[in-house]
């Protein structure tokens, strides 16, 4: 049944990539992996293979990756990717020998690409379970790990209708974890090779923190005043936060919206009015002309890639979207900046989000009237943004680890 489901998607995705370029661009790039390999490959060297479905994976395995590498220099690395989203960004990551997208998984893709890298161990990150890799894997004896994975009880695994195709996690030598109802739900399908060592991705914005950039135009902006910053936002994000910050404009505001194209932008520029706004490439021409005119403006409006995680430092509430459509973003990359950080309701499926609820630094809200009432009490209360920026450093500080756990119990 699998193997006619496959072959069913791989019919949809070839029909597919004749009218969708993202769609084209996987085919393409799945159909080539193994050329890739060949021509990149040191028949001398022993791989360590990393697979992650797309970006947001990527950046969980990376630490292991880096780490691997320091340790362990004997070993040359390969790292497949499933989505463009993932491979298109990090096609050219420096921390890997060999990067290409993983052919769909079919038996016959799935021997030759095992039999032209020849892993000496694999890595599967978070939620990747292609069954005649891992099949095939087992058979030849390869170690292979599952690292910042988490389960839920409505996943297909723990259905009576999925107790079959369960036995796919029967070929991992080990899952690493994020948290212990994970570990309980593979315990009732007797899997037991289980440690529980966190998210990965703790240590990646650790990480992302150290290597941020310093950004004199987002500094000169904010001056001494209140600093409001959301990335990641959507128009039901905007709808919310705007009007609020509409205001009261001795708040300084940059907004990195998830989606920038021109459209959105200047929806964005007509929400707010009367607010003197600066895009983000405008500002850095002034600045390479040496125009001292930033203190003209009071919100900076990002369009382009790659400034978020390091903007989230200059601020003094962040907010980061999604949570009103798919799920919330990335929001550890806002508190470790020591931040308190107010996301929509969408985020039942995000671990870390639940952990900032806990600890008081994430604020979840519903409508416009929660999000008045939070920014509200900041502004009643100046110190209190700053007490719930602690403990957001604080909860991000206490989860890290993962990475040296997961290598220190491997065997190389």
């Amino acid at each position: 049944m699998y193997n006619l489901v496959i072959f069913l998607y791989l019919c949809g995705v070839a029909i597919a990539s004749l009218f969708n370029e993202k769609v084209r661009k996987m085919w393409h790039g799945e159909r080539q992996a193994i050329r890739t390999i060949k021509e990149k490959i040191d028949p001398t060297a022993q791989y360590v293979w990393f697979h992650a479905a797309s970006l947001g994976e990527f950046e969980q395995g990376r630490p292991l990756m880096e780490q691997l590498r320091r340790d362990h220099p004997e070993y040359k690395i390969l790292l497949t990717f499933f989505s463009p989203s993932g491979y298109e960004v990090r096609k050219n990551y420096e921390g890997a020998d060999i990067i290409c997208y993983l052919p769909l998984d079919t038996i016959i893709n799935a021997r030759r690409f095992l039999r032209t890298i020849r892993p000496v161990m694999a890595f599967f990150i978070k939620y990747e379970f292609w069954y005649n890799y891992l099949h095939i894997l087992r058979h030849r004896g390869i170690p292979v790990y599952s690292v910042s994975s988490i389960f839920r009880p409505g996943q297909v695994f723990f259905r009576w209708y999925g107790r079959q195709y369960s036995h796919v996690l029967k070929c991992f030598s080990h899952f690493y974890v994020q948290n212990e109802i994970s570990r309980e739900l593979l315990a009732t399908i007797g899997i037991k090779d289980v440690t529980v060592v966190g998210d990965t991705r703790f240590d990646r914005v650790l990480q992302i923190k150290a290597a941020a950039k310093q950004l004199p135009i987002v500094e000169q902006l904010k001056g001494s005043a209140k600093c409001f910053i959301a990335g990641s936002s959507w128009q039901p994000d905007e709808e919310i936060f705007i009007p609020w910050l509409n205001e009261h404009p001795d708040w300084k505001v940059v907004i990195a919206p998830h989606v920038i194209g021109e459209d959105h932008l200047r929806q964005i520029e007509k929400m707010l009015e009367g607010r003197k706004v600066l895009r983000y490439t405008a500002a850095e021409k002034m600045f390479k002309e040496q125009c001292s005119t930033f203190d003209d403006y009071d919100v900076l409006l990002i369009d382009c890639f790659g400034l978020l995680s390091s903007i989230y430092r200059y601020a003094d509430v962040t907010y980061v979207g999604g949570g009103f459509g798919v799920g919330i973003h990335n929001t550890l990359e806002a508190a470790v900046w020591d931040v308190p950080v107010i996301f929509g309701p969408n985020n039942q499926r995000f671990q870390e989000a639940q952990g900032l609820k806990a600890c008081g630094a994430g604020l979840e809200i519903a409508s416009a009237d929660d999000f008045r009432r939070y920014m509200q009490g900041f502004v009643d209360e100046p110190s209190l943004a700053g007490e719930l920026g602690e403990k957001a450093g604080a909860f991000v500080q206490q989860m890290t680890g993962a990475t040296e756990k997961i290598l220190s119990d491997v065997h190389f």
